[in-house]
């Protein structure tokens, strides 16, 4: 089962509920995809085992071979080339590695060279026996989404896998969500949590993939997010209560399992609940209700 952690904005605890439920779960695979700013390991201090680098393509021009025909520059998508008189200028920043400048080039002047994309870390949290992956994209670099997807291919099929995913609803919270079984999205009962949790949502009611709310900082007292999933039919999953001991926890890099066992427990019904909703007719009843409200906002 695979399972992504997102939300609509920063700060609203993802991450907590990530390390957290992938503590409580042994067995699991946690995988951080928030490759631009890793975090999970503090919570967990797993034992890393292996380091990779890894690359990607950028192209390299001969000089000697080019023309300055500037077919490379009409045809890159990212303006990545651009080609002067007598020069040509690359910037492998704006690069998507998609390789069309070399492959059409006609005077077969370009190849393309590995550049360090980041870093890919693998361990292991021996105790609950839960595999750890992380990526840490390189300084500088613009795009997350190829880094993403090399943590994403240690995902194990035979077991629980959870993704934490980059904040907000860009192209790399949907590279992290994309193909998962279930994404749980977790907000605060405030109108920025409520704001950012909308667009969010809309983001997976698009890519059809079911989902559930999780309300961190809950104070005991239907608030705006629950008038919210009322009327949108969300199912809100679970509630972490508004705790300073808890807050402590989190700010001393301490899981909150760890301090109270009772968590684990909640955590477990959690991933019950999740597996109930793709066991049975809860699933499909989500998905053609995502599929009704999108049919809705596309004839208005």
């Amino acid at each position: 089962m695979k399972i992504a952690i997102a939300s609509g904005k920063g700060g609203t605890g993802k991450t907590t509920i990530a390390t957290n439920l992938a503590l409580s779960v042994p067995n699991s695979v946690y995988l951080d995809c928030d490759v631009e700013e890793p975090n999970g390991h503090l919570f967990l201090n797993p034992e890393i085992k292996k380091i990779e680098t890894i690359y990607r393509l950028v192209p390299a021009v001969n000089a000697e071979k080019c023309t300055y025909c500037g077919e490379c520059a009409n045809l890159c998508e990212y303006n990545a080339i651009v080609v002067l008189k007598n020069q040509i200028l690359v910037f492998k920043e704006m690069c998507h590695s998609c390789g069309v400048c070399a492959y059409f080039c006609p005077e077969d002047a370009i190849s393309e060279i590995d550049e360090p994309l980041g870093l890919l870390q693998m361990g292991k949290i021996r105790k609950q026996n839960i595999d750890f992956i992380s990526g840490s994209l390189e300084i500088g670099e613009m795009t997350a989404v190829p880094l993403i997807e090399c943590v994403k291919k240690h995902m194990q099929y035979d077991r629980v896998n959870i993704l934490d995913a980059p904040p907000g609803t860009s192209c790399s919270m949907v590279e992290t969500i994309r193909h998962v079984d279930f994404c749980l999205l977790v907000t605060e009962p405030t109108p920025f949590g409520l704001h950012d949790l909308k667009l969010a949502v809309n983001v997976l009611k698009r890519i059809r993939i079911p989902f559930g709310i999780v309300i961190n900082k809950f104070q005991n007292e239907r608030n705006l997010i629950h008038n919210y999933c009322d009327s949108e039919e969300i199912p809100i999953l679970m509630e972490l209560p508004f705790d300073r001991q808890l807050a402590e926890c989190y700010s001393t890099g301490q899981p909150a399992v760890a301090m109270f066992p009772e968590l684990e427990e909640r955590f477990r019904e959690l991933v019950l609940k999740i597996e109930k909703i793709l066991d049975g007719n809860e699933k499909e009843y989500l998905l053609n209700k995502i599929n009704n409200r999108n049919t809705e906002v596309l004839e208005n």
